[in-house]
């Protein structure tokens, strides 16, 4: 056995650091790997070595400011995540390497508020589906991330909103999926996945403190604190859409009026324009009518913007972000939505909180959530079962 601080136990924890490095980055250069983990350059140096001659990583040539470098990422052979995404209307499933490389990928509707039952036998299939064309044997898969459109109670697992997903009332997702699978499942909603997934891999990279935003059948928002996921001890941080602009206003189906989601939620924008653009419009139809310049499109995204506009404020004021990441089908309309956002930020934040904030649109468009399924597999699950690989290291548990 290891004793605390022993040489091998302090040898461990330096291999240990250098590997959680380079998982959570896809890839860093040795020099960037020395700045992220504190070790000197000599002392990363001799890990990656260790660790490329156990086949635990891979290096390549590459360049960083015109020099020549060494850039490091986790072997292709050291396993494959999956992640799922549950949409209303949608389940989205993706295969990726531990190098963040996306391996296979498809989506298929699916009524996902209709039955879970139905919405787990679909994810079964498709998941062996797209291993199986991936050519990687499924004892390679290390874990699985699970997104579903409603709050996870944090303490048991499950979803207890009858009011959003009333098929799945009294559920663990996590629990369903890994007896299926037979693989560890990592659960999370959809707006926190979609802000790990642009943390990751889009508008959001290089900020420790971002929210983002999401606005479909609901809304929400994904906290990220220091570079990591806010869920609060219940798992409701980020209800965003609940918070009340107006207390003589719509019932909402939380129960309370005038929520921020009554009046930018699809379900309750859509009927605004439907007695003039039909009854199968939908909210990326109203952004592409929009930008081809509809008036009536125009104004409500713009009302829409407003109101979202007032809860990013609210956000401001008390967390002061230095990101927000406009999600969802509404980031396609840019400035129509952004334009409005930034004028109720500026009106209601706290000018040094309005001043320091960067609006963005997402880039991932609707596989936000589930490249945040992926990132959320890599950062949960832990470094023993990738370092055990590695010649001359004794198997150890992580504290």
């Amino acid at each position: 056995m290891e004793t605390p601080g022993s040489q091998s136990s302090l040898h461990r924890a330096n291999l240990e650091r250098v590997v959680r490095a380079v998982r959570m980055a896809g890839s860093l250069t040795q020099a960037e790997i020395a700045r992220s983990t504190g070790l000197s350059a000599a002392t990363v140096s001799n890990i990656v070595r260790e660790l490329k001659d156990g086949g635990t990583v891979e290096v390549t040539p590459t360049s960083a400011g015109g020099r020549r470098a060494r850039s490091v990422s986790l072997s292709g052979d050291a396993g494959i995540v999956v992640g799922v995404d549950f949409g209303h209307s949608h389940l989205r499933v993706a295969v990726g390497n531990l190098a963040h490389q996306v391996l296979a990928e498809q989506a298929e509707p699916i009524d996902v508020d209709a039955s879970a039952a139905e919405g787990f036998d679909r994810a079964e299939q498709l998941v062996s589906r797209l291993v199986e064309a991936t050519g990687i044997e499924a004892g390679k898969v290390i874990g699985v991330g699970l997104g579903v459109p409603g709050p996870i109670d944090v303490e048991s697992g499950t979803l207890g909103s009858t009011a959003i997903l009333p098929g799945w009332s009294g559920t663990n997702p996590a629990d369903e999926l890994t007896g299926r699978l037979g693989v560890p499942v990592y659960v999370d909603n959809d707006a926190n996945l979609g802000a790990l997934g642009e943390l990751v891999w889009g508008s959001g990279r290089g900020a420790a403190d971002l929210a983002y935003i999401k606005v479909a059948s609901g809304v929400g928002a994904g906290l990220v604190i220091s570079g990591q996921i806010y869920r609060g001890p219940g798992g409701t941080a980020g209800e965003i859409g609940h918070i009340t602009l107006d207390e003589a206003g719509p019932v909402c189906r939380c129960g309370n009026r005038g929520c921020l989601e009554t009046f930018t939620a699809a379900r309750y924008v859509l009927p605004l324009l439907q007695p003039s653009h039909g009854p199968d419009l939908t909210m990326a139809r109203v952004v592409q009518l929009a930008r081809e310049g509809d008036p009536g499109c125009r104004r409500v995204i713009a009302d829409v913007g407003r109101h979202i506009g007032s809860g990013v404020a609210n956000l401001c004021n008390l967390l002061n972000p230095s990101r927000v990441v406009l999600g969802g089908d509404l980031a396609e309309a840019g400035e129509l939505v952004l334009g409005p956002i930034r004028e109720s930020v500026s009106r209601y934040a706290i000018p040094s909180a309005a001043r320091q904030l960067g609006l963005v649109p997402g880039t991932l468009g609707g596989r936000a959530e589930v490249l945040g399924a992926l990132a959320l597999v890599l950062s949960e699950m832990g470094d023993s079962t990738l370092l055990d690989g590695a010649q001359g290291v004794e198997s150890a548990a992580i504290a």
